[in-house]
């Protein structure tokens, strides 16, 4: 079966800055590099996947307007194939990101998907799943989402947990892999056991990355629960350049290789290896030839 990836979730419009050190109150820095483009967790894994070789389909809300004609041309530029859920007037979020050249750290302004109406509706009308292997979700336009989890039946589902949202347990219940960030917490700011609570809203394997170290996992099966760690290739400080989407790229390569039928924990170490590798680029896709 050929190889088909459908991403539900956030696109943006990224202003990505360069600059030596993040400004104080009240003042001013030179930047000493301007990119724009499309951003957002899906559509940056969108993106990976395409450059992975494998067919991706994004199911975002753009709308119609000066900006989202940018995200959708740069994302038809990566190869993705857009379903719009708006189907009126609409702008995509706006990402202010500041790099630190130095170090490679980011800082990002956003306001995601607060405002913008509930589209199931919209989600339910789709058909995108058919022939589809993989489905990767991010958690914003939840109620999309959550209607394309659901009825994914017998595909991999796959979470980019970045952060804890409001009814992010009624989709984690048709989840079946989910991977955290270093910051996600539970909205009780529970840390010590984070792992195993969100086991038990669903997911199968739980695992959480930690920028360059370690990425805990826990599988749940017949056996019981066991517990895991994989280390990422260790990457010089000196030779990081941008740690920008690294995260997205993590979900996105791990997405492509279950929509390619490989297992999960073999999927993961793809995404974890193919993280690493991007840090060394500038931007989430500057790894891409």
């Amino acid at each position: 079966m050929t190889a088909l990836l459908v991403c539900c979730g956030l696109a943006t419009l990224d202003v990505v800055q360069v600059v030596d050190r993040l400004p104080a109150a009240d003042e001013k820095v030179v930047a000493e590099r301007l990119d724009v483009t499309f951003g957002g967790p899906a559509a940056n894994a969108a993106a990976t996947a395409v450059a992975l070789g494998v067919r991706t389909v994004l199911v975002t809300a753009l709308g119609t307007g000066p900006v989202a004609d940018l995200v959708r041309a740069g994302l038809g530029a990566a190869g993705v194939e857009v379903v719009d859920l708006l189907d009126g007037p609409g702008t995509p979020p706006v990402s202010t990101v500041l790099v630190t050249r130095g170090t490679g750290e980011r800082a990002v302004v956003s306001v995601n998907a607060v405002g913008v109406r509930d589209l199931s509706g919209a989600a339910g009308r789709l058909d995108v799943l058919d022939g589809a292997t993989a489905l990767l979700v991010d958690g914003h336009h939840l109620g999309a989402a959550q209607v394309l989890a659901a009825a994914a039946r017998d595909l991999p589902v796959l979470l980019d947990g970045g952060s804890w949202k409001p009814g992010l347990d009624g989709l984690l219940a048709h989840v079946d892999h989910a991977v955290l960030s270093a910051d996600f917490r539970l909205p009780d700011d529970g840390a010590d056991d984070l792992l195993d609570r969100v086991a038990e809203l669903g997911p199968q394997l739980v695992a959480q990355s930690a920028g360059g170290g370690s990425v805990r996992i826990l599988v749940v099966g017949p056996q019981g629960r066991r517990l895991s760690v994989l280390q990422p290739p260790r990457i010089p400080a000196s030779e990081v350049v941008d740690t920008l989407g690294a995260g997205d790229v993590l979900h996105g390569a791990t997405a492509a290789s279950l929509a390619q039928g490989h297992d999960v924990l073999s999927a993961l170490a793809d995404g974890i290896a193919r993280a690493s590798e991007s840090v060394r680029y500038p931007g989430a896709l500057g790894w891409v030839p």
